[in-house]
């Protein structure tokens, strides 16, 4: 377990600002997961495979690398980071 300690020098309240801050870096992220999401349906659809069908063929050298496919993996491995630190910003509780 992380911990972190913030301190200032401002009479303000941090934690409503740390908090309204991480709330929208949440909402960022979602929105970018939803993007990528979208983009992993259209290269399936194009396709006719899903993307965990597509990482298993390409892993196993069983596609041609083209610049499609190359995007293709790009947005999955994008996908897992963006869907990582949100649910790392999901996990965050407040000690006080």
């Amino acid at each position: 377990m992380a911990e972190l300690t913030l301190i200032s020098s401002r009479k303000r309240p941090l934690k409503p600002l740390v908090e309204a801050a991480l709330n929208n870096e949440l909402r960022l992220l979602e929105a970018g997961i939803r993007r990528t999401q979208q983009r992993l349906k259209e290269f399936e659809n194009q396709h006719g495979f899903t993307t965990d069908e597509f990482v298993k063929r390409f892993e196993n050298d069983q596609l041609d690398e083209t610049l499609d496919f190359d995007e293709w993996i790009g947005e999955n491995r994008m996908l897992a980071r963006l869907t990582e630190k949100a649910d790392t910003l999901r996990e965050i509780r407040f000690a006080n």
